[in-house]
């Protein structure tokens, strides 16, 4: 395939899908900027890049739930005189838990970087592709975004925000020539499911998912076939789109009556 971008920007690159958007990027981009809190394990993927492809590769440590380690980023980038026009806005946070049992704090951290990051991100790097005219906004969803789930409840409602604000943006700047793709995995053996996991199998697909897993390697690969293809959202694995195509047939009833029927983790005090 061939992507017609110059640089590419793309968040929590340290691992996970981060990690292998870059691998896969670095063989159609001339230059990386990648984003993460990890500063000793970015340097480490940005030193595989450079001597497997001949890319360019910046590498920027930053906290993403903080707004002026994001306007940090295009202020380095605006001085460097780095036009990004390719965004992928992968960094999240996830939980696994009833939300009467929740960390707060953890709460705030996914609504900061799940939401308020990927949309602060896309605002600060908009007007140069528009001027332009062309870029792209890679949005990592997940399957979750379209179920309202039970101890996933926040993390699945910051994805149904993620994949709504793609669709809309996506029509807001279609004549400018500039793609939005909202890529809504199911369950990928990452770091992210580890670290987010309090009980279960871990984000996007309640337990019992192991059937829906797919590598981050199919993950990406086909979010940025999708992306050449002009499409608006691409649920990777044939499985994940079968359940997303059932998901989107059932009454807002049935799915009710479906989360509801699952083992409660804490049963309420009679």
């Amino acid at each position: 395939m061939s992507i017609a971008y110059e640089t590419a920007l793309i968040t929590g690159a340290s691992s996970g899908l981060g990690e292998e958007f870059a691998n896969q990027l670095a063989e159609r981009v001339s230059r990386l900027v990648l984003v993460a809190r990890r500063k000793e394990r970015l340097e480490e993927v940005a030193v595989n890049l450079r001597a497997k492809y001949e890319v360019e590769v910046l590498v920027i440590t930053a906290d993403l739930s903080q707004t002026d380690e994001r306007s940090r980023i295009a202020q380095e980038l605006s001085a460097k005189g780095w036009q990004v026009d390719v965004v992928v806005n992968n960094a999240g946070l996830g939980d696994y838990g009833e939300f009467q049992d929740s960390d707060w704090s953890r709460n705030e951290a996914m609504l900061r970087v799940n939401v308020e990051a990927l949309t602060h991100l896309s605002h600060l790097f908009l007007p140069p592709m528009i001027a332009q005219s062309g870029g792209a906004f890679i949005n990592v969803s997940s399957l979750a975004s379209t179920l309202p789930i039970p101890d996933f409840a926040v993390y699945a409602a910051t994805k149904a925000y993620v994949s709504s604000f793609s669709e809309a943006l996506r029509i807001e700047l279609r004549d400018f020539g500039i793609e939005v793709l909202a890529v809504c995995p199911g369950p990928v053996k990452t770091e992210f499911g580890s670290v987010a996991a309090r009980a279960g199998d871990g984000p996007g697909m309640p337990h019992g998912s192991e059937a829906f897993y797919v590598t981050a390697q199919q993950v990406v690969s086909e979010s940025l076939l999708a992306l050449e293809a002009g499409r608006a959202r691409v649920y990777p694995g044939w499985k994940v789109t079968l359940a997303a195509a059932g998901i989107s047939l059932l009454p807002l009833a049935a799915i009710r009556l479906i989360m509801s029927s699952r083992p409660r983790s804490q049963k309420p005090t009679p």
